[in-house]
């Protein structure tokens, strides 16, 4: 932990008395922040070792020989949902997105359709797993999606739309999904782990971009029904 925050600290004070030529406005506190922050860090990858792996690798491993295919997708469907909804950044950006919208959309209505979005994208991604087909034609077929929505969505919603297909896949949705992907990819004789365990974290960045721009279509069209009809 401490090679890895070495680098940001340099960075910092480089700037900071180098090129700025300014002492830090309270050295203490901002010390004891980078301490705080490598405890932290180090607590958080403890507890993906110790935790949220074995959990994901285990939950595949039981699913699997349970034999049902329908009660994976399930598992997937709402391991997806439920990891997105608790998604820090989901949350901060949604926040910051309502603020700047001003009456166009609602934090906690983006972060329930961000996060069917990913439900949906993760449940494909362990569906592809479970059948062996190419990752190729699906992540086509989505980006194709994704530039067609392009086109019809919203100005407003595009550049969001992005973004929020990036910060879905943070500290909470990662190591769980990650950890499905591999075990189940481990538990399913004939698949290879290195090439069917990984490329859920795809799948879940592609379909939240799909799920906002289709809800800002839906909205704006439905607003110009009412604008009409009135």
């Amino acid at each position: 932990m401490v090679k890895d925050i070495l680098p940001m600290i340099l960075v910092v004070l480089v700037f900071q008395y180098l090129i700025l030529r300014r002492p830090l406005a309270n050295p203490l506190k901002v010390t004891l922040g980078f301490v705080m922050v490598l405890f932290g860090l180090y607590a958080f990858v403890l507890g993906l070792k110790l935790g949220l792996f074995p959990v994901g690798a285990l939950m595949a491993e039981q699913l699997i020989n349970r034999g049902m295919n329908s009660l994976i997708l399930l598992f997937a469907f709402m391991i997806g949902f439920a990891t997105t909804m608790a998604e820090p950044a989901l949350i901060a950006i949604g926040n910051q997105a309502e603020e700047a919208a001003k009456g166009k959309l609602k934090g906690s209505v983006i972060r329930l359709i961000v996060a069917l979005g990913v439900a949906i994208g993760i449940t494909v991604g362990v569906y592809r797993i479970i059948s062996g087909d190419s990752i190729h034609y699906y992540i086509m077929a989505g980006y194709a999606l994704v530039v067609i929505l392009t086109a019809f969505a919203p100005k407003y919603i595009i550049a969001l739309a992005f973004d929020l297909g990036g910060v879905t896949t943070s500290e909470v949705t990662v190591p769980l999904v990650t950890a499905l992907g591999i075990g189940l990819a481990s538990a399913i004789e004939g698949r290879n782990v290195l090439i069917d365990g990984f490329g859920l974290i795809a799948f879940a960045s592609i379909f939240p971009i799909i799920t906002v721009m289709l809800y800002a279509i839906a909205v704006e069209h439905f607003s110009q029904l009412r604008s009409a009809a009135a």
